[in-house]
């Protein structure tokens, strides 16, 4: 349409109305801008899922794990300064093991740091075993967290969080979980051979005596071009008072990114 106004304003030679048409063309171009900017808007909902086999599920606190296989999900929907991160984690069963539902708001949003708080909703299941037969019991928990992110170069990552964990059933646990947490990412080993590593020290200060040091180191390495990844994760107490006592724990997964 445009295109056939400028033509038409081409062939008239009256002052007025190329005047009359010159203004009819600037507001369609300012309508066609709005219109653009406003269709726009919709695409800065961002979305993204990575989906891991694991060998040994290890949980969002890594001192526990589920003992045996599990597929989890990590999805993100973010916009703006906020966003929603749930992570569902099953047996190979699909028995459910853990669902969180954090929702994050970033209260500092810098290119090299970033200040993060949250809160989560989350519920835990195992098996309770009856006279007659076992069923599937879900324990509600809440978290409040404050995390700060620091990016020191384009590839190292440096997190400090803190999370305060209350159990909502009775036997559930309360307390605090502080992670120290640096990582280097994109490491290329030849021409298509991308490796990163993580190494996590946290400590857990729960009720009833429940505390302990731990550091978990993460090792992954994946193809340049392919979202797939192969990855190690290791946990290992180093001071504990936790009856009984978690030990040394490893998980070897493969995840893939949407």
């Amino acid at each position: 349409m445009r295109f056939a106004i400028i033509m038409l304003i081409n062939r008239i030679k009256s002052g007025g109305v190329r005047s009359l048409l010159v203004l009819l063309l600037a507001v369609i171009t300012h309508a066609e801008s709005k219109a653009f900017v406003s269709d726009s808007s919709w695409t800065k909902l961002k979305a993204s899922c990575t989906v891991s086999l694991n060998s040994n599920g290890i949980s969002s606190i890594p001192a526990f794990s589920l003992g045996e296989p599990a597929i989890m999900s990590f999805i993100t929907l973010s916009k703006g300064r906020f966003s929603y991160d749930p992570v569902l984690a099953y047996g190979l069963d699909l028995r459910p093991w853990f669902i969180d539902n954090w929702l994050h708001y970033h209260i500092i949003d810098k290119p090299a740091f970033k200040l993060r708080t949250g809160f989560n909703f989350s519920v835990f299941f195992s098996d309770l075993p009856l006279s007659e037969e076992e069923i599937l019991q879900g324990d509600r928990y809440w978290a409040l967290e404050l995390a700060g992110i620091y990016k020191i170069t384009s590839g190292t990552i440096l997190t400090l969080m803190y999370w305060n964990d209350r159990g909502q059933d009775p036997g559930t646990l309360t307390g605090h979980f502080i992670s120290l947490t640096g990582e280097h990412n994109d490491m290329r080993i030849g021409r298509s051979l991308l490796f990163s590593a993580a190494l996590q020290f946290f400590f857990i200060d729960y009720d009833g005596n429940s505390d302990g040091l731990f550091v978990c180191p993460r090792l992954s390495t994946a193809l340049g071009g392919i979202p797939a990844s192969l990855f190690l994760q290791v946990t290992q107490p180093l001071k504990t008072n936790i009856s009984p006592a978690p030990g040394f724990e490893w998980n070897l997964g493969v995840s893939y990114s949407f």
